[in-house]
């Protein structure tokens, strides 16, 4: 069973929008026989940009998962998008991933997506290999992309490679393992190669990269050290498991070129992700804990015979129930099975099991540790959930999204399409952990949270195309949120008497500004009550009010983050006392101390990153000053300038075709959250006095 597992690698294509990600799969799949015609995005015929809103639009929107066979190998691989506003795809898609193919276009380099996208999987430690793509594109230089690697993402990349030429004079590549330069030559259906002595003028070139190559896979290991100080050389298998080690420990990064759109490259890609990419095993045990006790971690092999464990990462609706995406690290599942979804205390039966081809799905009797696979028969499972047996139950460290950071308002066209509305909302929550829904009592207003304009777009086509519901939305508006400036104290108390049993309940407390860790709750709570004030039983109580009052906050119904509360003092009534009296006096004392703790508004912050020809740079420059935007970098890069600003996002609606206005339609840009700030008080006024 572990030479299966060791035959085994489940990898994720990743990358800035526009880099060329889904060309690449189409191309792995094609070379690995699943297909037998190459798809394009600009002809909308991808087989892993499935959906309609994919095609017409030509970016991935939603991640896509695979099975492909290459050379006694099983690749599952899954095409993640590359637009910030789908940043929770690749998300949770890296979270369950064992390796990455990073995609970087080659006139580009490292641009801001790329950042976030890389940054994600070294959070979750997932070994990367980069691909320069698009080595024929105007522009298209191969050291200043990998040097780019270097320098922003603090990286170690180990070229593979040499680019024979480029723009449109790349014919393909020196390979540096084998010592041969490999020719490409365009056909009907993909393009074949041959290989050749490598060229004088290349020579020279390719000695000095080889010798880098052996001396840094060396490196990686005492024993190939010691043979390489013996014997000043290492053959090509003890090369790869250098640099295999290498890259499964996170230190280098092997690099590898092409052009995807011309059929070059994705070959030896291919054989780079099995080279070098770690299998589950490499991937060494999985982290649980009891449920309720999360301090006492256990680690679990990859085991097929060890207890069942599973993550839910995605779940995508369908007619027939919906498919819960599951990776499984260890044990067996079987259909049929009656499992345990240990995140929720809930049973849960598995109908079927289903390998997943895009869009389409191949029934399986089973999965075992390794797999990534479908699921149907779940009815309490959401994203980040754990699934185990009944009989050992274990809980994974759940999946972290990012805040949603733009609102606007919906509402069915007829009252009789309410129910409709309520329910198809309910169906994207479950699929989108970043899509979130409120009602709004003092305007009677459904409100709905996204990442961006794009992102909500989507959502809208969805509701009215897909789920049938015929809505009118508001304008787009920023998710604003509320803090405090200082440290106040606050009382509260409810006191009710009608006649028979009264309400009494009383609460001290205390609030402070707190900076919480990525990813942690924004409001601490903390219980100081000394010689039983108030009884234990009343304190989840105080808590539930002081959170209820905090979703709405005090200046304008925003929720209210980054504050440490203390429970400090407070009475009781042996026979009015209850939970509700309890919950008032809590949210009563809280927005007490609100009001005197300097309540202000914050805005989301946005890092944007604008490339433009020089000749516009002033131009985009001043509009730039214009919207509050602070610029924190300019670089160079040919005959355009990238600027890297951080620009408040209520600034930027329709910035896209003002930029395209003022630069003749050649500048681009890309967007994505960075953190809150405290907006300045004269437009903070603004937004409050029109505040929903």
């Amino acid at each position: 069973m572990k030479t299966e597992l060791a035959k085994i690698r489940n990898i994720g294509i990743m990358a800035h929008i526009d880099a060329g990600k889904t060309t690449v799969t189409e191309r792995i799949l094609f070379y690995t026989g699943q297909t037998h015609k190459i798809g394009e995005v600009h002809d909308g015929t991808t087989v892993m940009d499935y959906l309609l809103e994919e095609q017409q639009r030509g970016i991935t929107i939603t991640s896509a998962a695979t099975t492909c066979p290459w050379k006694g190998y099983t690749i599952n691989l899954i095409d993640t998008p590359g637009h910030v506003d789908f940043t929770a795809e690749v998300e949770r898609s890296l979270r369950v991933l064992d390796g990455a193919v990073a995609v970087f276009d080659a006139s580009e380099g490292v641009q801001a997506q790329s950042e976030t996208v890389w940054h994600q999987a070294q959070k979750y430690g997932v070994p990367c290999i980069c691909f320069i793509n698009k080595m024929d594109k105007v522009g298209a230089d191969f050291e200043m992309s990998v040097r780019s690697i270097r320098q922003k993402l603090l990286a170690r990349p180990v070229p593979c490679q040499i680019p024979l030429g480029s723009e449109d004079r790349f014919q393909g590549f020196i390979d540096l393992l084998e010592m041969q330069a490999v020719y490409f030559h365009p056909e009907k259906v993909g393009a074949s190669c041959r290989e050749e002595d490598i060229p004088a003028a290349y020579r020279d070139l390719a000695e000095t990269q080889r010798q880098a190559l052996v001396e840094l896979a060396a490196e990686q290991d005492d024993g190939l050290l010691e043979t390489y100080l013996r014997t000043e050389s290492l053959g090509k298998e003890q090369i790869i498991r250098g640099l295999r080690i290498g890259t499964i420990q996170g230190r280098i990064q092997p690099v590898f070129c092409g052009a995807a759109l011309k059929n070059i490259g994705a070959r030896r890609l291919l054989d780079a992700v099995v080279n070098f990419l770690p299998n589950p095993i490499d991937r060494g045990s999985v982290p649980g804990h009891a449920p309720g006790q999360g301090q006492k971690v256990v680690e679990y092999p990859c085991d097929p015979d060890g207890p069942l464990l599973a993550l839910a990462f995605k779940i995508t609706s369908d007619a027939h129930g919906d498919l819960i995406y599951a990776r499984i690290y260890s044990g067996t599942l079987a259909n049929s099975s009656r499992i345990l979804n240990s995140t929720r205390d809930r049973k849960e039966n598995v109908t079927k099991i289903f390998q997943m081809h895009a869009d389409s799905r191949k029934a399986r009797e089973q999965a075992a540790a390794g797999d990534i696979v479908a699921l149907v028969g779940l009815k309490h499972t959401l994203t980040g959930d754990t699934l185990c047996g009944m009989k050992r139950p274990i809980v994974l460290k759940t999946i972290e999204f990012p805040e949603p950071v733009l609102s606007l308002s919906i509402e069915p066209r007829t009252a009789g399409e309410r129910a409709k509305l309520a329910e198809a909302l309910e169906v994207l929550k479950k699929e989108d952990p970043t899509f979130s829904v409120h009602y709004q009592a003092e305007t009677g207003q459904t409100i709905i949270s996204g990442m961006g304009e794009l992102h909500l777009e989507i959502l809208e086509h969805r509701l009215t195309r897909d789920l049938k519901v015929d809505v009118l939305v508001g304008k787009p508006r920023v998710a604003y949120k509320e803090t405090i400036t200082r440290a106040a104290s606050g009382e509260g108390k409810f006191v009710r008497q009608t006649g028979g049993r009264g309400q009494y309940g009383h609460v001290v407390l205390a609030i402070e500004p707190f900076q919480p860790p990525a990813g942690d709750d924004p409001l601490l709570f903390e219980e100081k009550i000394t010689g039983g004030a108030i009884p234990k039983e009343y304190i989840p109580s105080i808590l539930t009010g002081i959170r209820d009052a905090a979703a709405s906050g005090i200046l304008g119904g925003f929720p209210l983050i980054n504050v440490k509360i203390t429970l400090l003092d407070g009475s009781y009534h042996s026979v009015d006392s209850s939970d509700i009296a309890f919950q008032q006096a809590g949210s009563l004392a809280f927005q007490d101390a609100l009001k005197k703790a300097g309540p202000v508004l914050l805005e989301p912050i946005m890092k944007l990153q604008v490339v433009t020809p020089e000749s516009f740079y002033g131009v985009v420059q001043g509009d730039l000053a214009r919207k509050r935007a602070v610029i924190c970098h300019t670089e160079q890069r040919g005959q355009s300038r990238v600027i890297d600003a951080l620009v408040p996002l209520a600034e930027m609606f329709g910035y896209a075709s003002d930029l395209r206005g003022s630069t003749q339609g050649r500048a681009g840009y890309t967007m994505e959250p960075a953190r809150y700030e405290p907006m300045p008080e004269p437009l903070s006024q603004k937004v409050l006095e029109t505040a929903y």
